[in-house]
């Protein structure tokens, strides 16, 4: 597969001028400056297309798509109101409906400057479900004014989700601690390194530790920025990238998740969360309030049919998730960076982690119609048994992850110091998250090990620039 070597062509100086004057007299952000710049050089490639800007701070995330125009702007502004909102108890008058069970009070509370999450209280999710019974078709386990839309049997007293908080006067449903192991290895030149993974320990309000039988999966908040592209990506083409059979016989096997559609009742494509357990990005929102936060909402109410909150709250924080902007690569010109994504295509991550992808129609038109470059092709693969969690959701099976978009993943730690990669935040480190590859990626994880200091060096300073 051609991977992307991307070069800015030299400006000339007068023209730079004249329209960093413009720039600096018309008052407009330096995002929006390299915007129109960017514009006058359409044959560069951009990470999210038309929508991509030129931030690479620590407010990276956290910017609109580049093309917005002032009416949908200042909706954007209003919608980021909705998902910084700290919500109370009742009958507080602003943002009451919180609890009784919850693990945050807000959605950025959990999705730190809309990047990672760490795995710690408040932040770190436990997903249940009941021992050695295997999944069933989607929606069997759908209730009418439920929140429970997984389809394995919810754990008694815990339901799916452990939600380790509670309001004033009652006791959360569980507490959740963390220890971690370590282990170490070697890569081929001898140079040591040390991986270190999770260990839950759960114990409910009655003292006593969970059942070991339970199936537990650690979850960390994912970053919420470009996924409003993500979902208009059009369904035939992530089908067409799935080979679950591994026709082409390249050892890699994707397959799409199918999952249920609580909007429509019906079976539809997975595409959000770590195992591409949900079809829409209003129904990700509906089901984080619902279930992070206890906030019943318009798709999933409580057994009375009432809601914390209205239709607009859940449109309004959901079209803030879809308008957040990609930040553009770095170091295009860097012989290193190049070297490195050679290296990234010769060791196959490109099979997988897919770096060009084009979006379709969709209900916020600056999405549509994109040339974008995530790095992901929204399928499930095996990952070896080191990473798995042995719960499975909908088709995804317990050693199944659903491939995660590694635009943006340079800045990571520039957004959110100390955060972690993978699903439950065990990498400390790019190179730690690449050595926990197994299964399906075992040949691209073991050409990583086998390459020289300075081979790794320049793969990860590659990962580095996206």
């Amino acid at each position: 597969m051609q991977t992307l070597s991307l070069k800015y062509p030299p400006r000339k100086p007068i023209k730079f001028l004249i329209i960093f004057v413009i720039a600096i007299l018309g008052g407009i952000t330096l995002s929006s400056f390299w915007h129109f710049q960017n514009r006058l050089q359409p044959e560069i490639p951009l990470a999210g297309g038309e929508t991509t800007v030129f931030n690479r701070s620590s407010s990276s995330f956290e910017q609109p798509l580049a093309n917005l125009d002032e009416t949908e702007k200042k909706k954007h502004t209003e919608s980021n109101t909705a998902f910084e909102a700290n919500f109370v108890t009742k009958p507080a008058p602003i943002h009451p409906g919180l609890g009784p069970f919850f693990n945050n009070a807000s959605c950025a509370g959990c999705h730190l400057k809309n990047g990672r999450g760490l795995p710690e209280p408040g932040q770190l999710l436990v997903r249940v479900s009941a021992p050695k019974v295997n999944p069933v078709k989607p929606g069997n386990y759908h209730l009418e004014g439920s929140v429970k839309i997984d389809n394995l049997p919810p754990v008694l007293g815990l339901g799916t989700q452990i939600q380790d908080f509670a309001i004033y006067g009652q006791k959360p449903e569980a507490i959740v601690n963390v220890e971690w192991q370590e282990q170490t290895g070697q890569y081929s030149d001898g140079t040591s390194y040390k991986l270190r993974s999770p260990q839950p320990k759960i114990t409910l309000p009655n003292g006593q530790p969970i059942l070991p039988e339970i199936q537990k999966s650690l979850r960390v908040p994912p970053p919420v920025f470009g996924l409003g592209l993500l979902e208009a990506v059009p369904e035939k083409t992530i089908l067409n990238l799935a080979d679950p059979d591994d026709q082409n016989q390249d050892g890699i096997s994707g397959k799409a998740n199918q999952v249920w559609d609580a909007q429509k009742k019906s079976e539809a494509l997975g595409r959000f969360g770590w195992k591409a357990g949900n079809p829409t990005l209003i129904q990700q929102n509906a089901g984080a309030y619902a279930n992070d936060m206890g906030i019943t909402n318009p798709l999933f109410t409580d057994g009375e049919k009432l809601t914390d909150i209205d239709q607009k709250t859940l449109d309004l924080t959901t079209f803030y998730v879809q308008t957040l902007a990609v930040p553009a690569r770095t170091l295009l010109d860097d012989p290193q960076v190049k070297r490195g994504e050679t290296l990234f295509a010769q060791a196959n991550c490109v099979s997988c982690h897919l770096p060009t992808l084009k979006t379709g129609n969709h209900p916020v038109k600056k999405l549509a119609n994109q040339t974008i470059h995530p790095y992901t092709d929204l399928l499930l693969h095996d990952l070896g048994a080191g990473l798995a969690d042995h719960r499975p959701e909908f088709q995804a099976s317990g050693t199944e992850w659903r491939t995660p978009a590694l635009w943006g993943i340079g800045l990571t730690q520039t957004v959110s110091p100390y955060s972690g990669y993978l699903h439950d935040g065990r990498a400390r480190t790019l190179e730690e998250a690449i050595l926990w590859h197994g299964g399906e990626a075992e040949t691209a994880k073991k050409a990583f090990r086998s390459m020289t200091q300075e081979n790794r060096d320049a793969l990860v300073r590659f990962l580095k620039s996206l």
